[in-house]
């Protein structure tokens, strides 16, 4: 038996675990829940020895452990699937898989056993890509795979997954749980950190509960609960639903972002939509529809061979992110937010001001203090939880990363805001908020394009849904809010696209 009892960590000005225990059991699956901020990833981070505990100790069958890095916890037989991608974009599939224990002799690499290996792996999460395709050429959802198929390479006893699903499709969250049940049939203990309650509750055996870096429920039966019970665990309090402002949109207000016969270099084709002042236009589609791919060429970092974009009623030809914003006061929160929305290693203040530097400089140079005094406004007004405008970015949760990551457009007070998977690895209590944020936004005026996976997210919010597939637009549909309806016919029109292709 894995134990983890009474763990302390503690941060500058932060007591991110308070005597947090867990208790795994051979040939079992452990659901880890919390909200954002509840010490879910500090944790995990102690268990594969990213971070040494203050206070607590780890034992396996009763013999204490003590990792000087990942690499030891490795090799005793932990592995994890972090929640962001940890490969290495110029290695290939294959070698990203095995890249801690490459096969060959004397300097010498085997790389046909490094591909059978890496083929190995991916048939067991019945994933068709070629192991010597380059990492870089990936999407998010298939480097999550690469991830788990590298952990499974390992042949770890103990499992941890953070949010393995976070950027996959149905069908392949459904093999991915079909792997973890055999994993499980096979003696190992796999820990699956998720906020998606619904497959936790399919999957999981046992519970262990967060709250403020306490244990409040550990190692409890998960059949003892019901999902509202659970939440009412996480937030400390009976979970009370968010109403979402009421607002109309003008109708007879020209579009504020209009994309007309539009197709680009990675091979959309004939892309029209638009979407008004004060409007959330939902742009749905599975994983490769190329949603992501472009809001990225209508911010210039993909090349559009044919068609317009209009901002304003007026032709746009925008060549980067800085002149979107610059010009057309269009920004961007993007999908990616540690490697393309954050600068980690840097303050908060820094991280929100960085949109409107220009604003704020005198003389060249950027003050602290105005600085704080602008990131002091955002993190009051979205409630990011820091203990300072000085908190390095890197140390929050992912829930307050992705707000810092909306302050900064919000700072440079955008009219049209593209928002990219605004909700992935977000616990319930913050994904309403956020919810809420977001129709605010656009009740004061905005236009939004979101970007959402999470089809009950995108029938919450959008007032009307283009719905994407292969590379193209194949309807559009007024938002009737009711989701069994809405549902089923976006399933349709994808199904019906994916049947003719």
């Amino acid at each position: 038996m894995f134990v983890a009892d009474k763990l302390v960590k503690t941060f500058p000005g932060v007591r991110a675990l308070d005597g947090a225990t867990l208790t795994l059991r051979p040939g079992s699956v452990h659901a880890l829940l919390g909200e954002n901020g509840a010490g879910k990833s500090t944790l995990v981070k102690l268990l594969t020895g990213v971070y040494r505990p203050d206070g607590g100790r780890i034992t396996w069958d009763g013999e204490e452990l003590h990792f000087g890095g990942p690499l030891a916890a490795q090799k005793a037989g932990i592995g994890v699937v972090h929640q962001e991608r940890n490969l290495i974009p110029a290695f290939t599939v294959a070698e990203n898989i095995v890249l801690h224990h490459l096969p060959g002799q004397a300097g010498w690499l085997d790389k046909q056993r490094m591909r059978a290996e890496a083929r190995r792996c991916l048939d067991l999460l019945e994933v068709e890509l070629d192991p010597d395709t380059p990492v870089a050429r990936l999407s998010v959802a298939q480097g999550q795979l690469v991830e788990i198929a590298k952990a499974l390479s390992l042949d770890s006893k103990v499992l941890l997954l953070d949010e393995p699903t976070a950027s996959l499709t149905g069908d392949e969250a459904d093999r991915l749980y079909t792997v973890v049940r055999r994993l499980r049939d096979s003696g190992h203990s796999v820990v699956l950190v998720s906020h998606k309650l619904e497959e936790v509750f399919a999957v999981a055996d046992t519970v262990t509960v967060l709250r403020d870096g306490r244990s409040v429920a550990e190692a409890a039966p998960l059949e003892g609960y019901s999902q509202s019970a659970i939440v009412d665990l996480m937030v400390g309090r009976a979970f009370a639903s968010i109403e979402l402002p009421q607002r109309t949109v003008d109708a007879s207000k020209p579009p504020a972002l209009r994309l007309d016969s539009v197709d680009t270099a990675l091979g959309h084709r004939d892309i029209s939509l638009s979407v008004r002042p004060g409007e959330i236009l939902g742009l749905y589609g599975l994983v490769g529809a190329g949603r992501s791919e472009l809001a990225k060429a209508v911010l210039g970092l993909e090349p559009i061979t044919a068609g317009t974009v209009e901002v304003h009623g007026k032709p746009a030809r925008i060549k980067d992110v800085g002149e979107a914003l610059r010009r057309y006061r269009l920004g961007y929160v993007t999908e990616d937010r540690k490697h393309e929305g954050l600068f980690l290693e840097q303050p908060v203040a820094r991280n929100i001001a960085v949109t409107v530097w220009r604003r704020l400089a005198k003389a060249g140079l950027i003050p602290d203090r105005q600085e704080r005094t602008l990131a002091a406004t955002y993190v009051e007004k979205l409630g990011i939880r820091i203990s300072s405008a000085q908190q390095l970015a890197g140390q929050l949760s992912g829930g307050n990363q992705q707000k810092v990551s909306l302050a900064k457009w919000l700072a440079a007070e955008c009219d049209i805001l593209i928002v990219d998977e605004p909700t992935v690895g977000i616990d319930v209590r913050t994904k309403a908020a956020f919810h809420e944020l977001i129709a605010g936004l656009a009740a004061d005026g905005l236009a939004l394009l979101l970007i959402s996976s999470d089809l009950p997210e995108t029938i919450v919010l959008a007032d009307r849904i283009a719905v994407m597939s292969d590379l193209r637009v194949v309807g559009q549909l007024d938002n009737t809010h009711n989701y069994a309806q809405m549902s089923q016919q976006i399933i349709r029109m994808i199904h019906a696209e994916v049947h003719t292709a």
